[in-house]
């Protein structure tokens, strides 16, 4: 349990804390599945020390993936790491039925929790926000953590629809990627209950002063070593030296942000000596200029 980064929410039972990179999926060249090798990235970062994984996340592709190549990546990532560190896997759907569908797999297989993002494309109200989570919640016995991003989403959790799902009995905690630092501190600060996940790299160190847990990081899928270190440093309650990784986060970021969005990840992956094939489309990746730009970024980095 952390010394000194704030604790998990007491009604956790998976007591999630630390570094929880939102795994990659693995693809051939053809862009068909490559569930071996989505398996290997899960055991690159829990061998680097990361404290969870967390399959089908955005940098895991998922609302590109069927149904049945979801379910795939779960078993697949379970089975490499499960048991070693708590797996939590993507479930969300745009439907509540797709949704509960996936999260009953994931649990069937042994993922510790679910991931349930907001459903997305069409408006939901907090009504509809809660009984979704509640639908879901019910059809598994295991942890379910909300996962809110609007700006993929479109669709924002007040702090009044936060606090009627911390009424949901198994509903252990939020990865907030929403940037919103007031709107994250005052739900903080409002359920201790829950732990919350800084779910921005330009929010760890920050998101640990908030009071977050633990950290999604991008930055983790390709450098877990630092991101590790920020959360360790902080831990060690010195405070500077975390600060000073975070500084080196944001460069990391802004490298892994050059040419066409989430590009950067596996490019720099592939640079680092991991290849986990192309993004699937309509996702694609760097072009030569940017390739080589985002080598020079990283080992001026030293990360190469």
């Amino acid at each position: 349990m952390p010394t000194h980064a704030p604790a998990p929410g007491s009604g956790d039972p998976l007591g999630l804390h630390g570094v929880v990179p939102p795994v990659v999926t693995a693809f051939d060249a053809d862009e068909s599945l490559d569930a071996d090798t989505t398996a290997d990235h899960a055991r690159m970062v829990v061998d680097a020390g990361v404290h969870g994984v967390f399959p089908l996340g955005t940098n895991g592709e998922f609302p590109l993936l069927t149904p049945s190549e979801r379910d795939r990546v779960v078993t697949a990532v379970v089975d490499e790491v499960g048991g070693e560190v708590p797996v939590i896997a993507g479930v969300g759907a745009p439907s509540t039925r797709q949704t509960v569908a996936h999260a009953e797999h994931a649990a069937s297989v042994g993922a510790d929790g679910v991931v349930v993002v907001t459903p997305f494309y069409y408006p939901l109200d907090g009504t509809a926000a809660v009984e979704h989570y509640r639908r879901v919640a019910a059809a598994v016995d295991c942890p379910v953590y909300v996962y809110h991003i609007p700006s993929k989403t479109g669709n924002e959790l007040s702090l009044e629809t936060l606090a009627a799902l911390a009424e949901i009995d198994t509903l252990a905690g939020v990865k907030d990627s929403s940037k919103d630092v007031p709107w994250l501190g005052q739900a903080v600060d409002a359920h201790p209950e829950l732990t919350f996940l800084a779910g921005s790299d330009s929010l760890l160190a920050p998101g640990l002063d908030v009071g977050c847990a633990g950290l999604v990081s991008a930055v983790a899928n390709v450098a877990p070593e630092l991101v590790v270190g920020l959360y360790e440093a902080y831990d060690e309650g010195d405070r500077e030296r975390a600060r000073a990784r975070q500084s080196t986060v944001y460069e990391v970021r802004a490298a892994l942000k050059r040419g066409p969005y989430m590009a950067g990840v596996k490019a720099a992956l592939g640079l680092r000596g991991f290849d986990a094939g192309p993004l699937r489309s309509p996702l694609r990746g760097l072009d030569d200029d940017d390739r080589a730009a985002l080598e020079a970024d990283l080992a001026d980095l030293g990360l190469l």
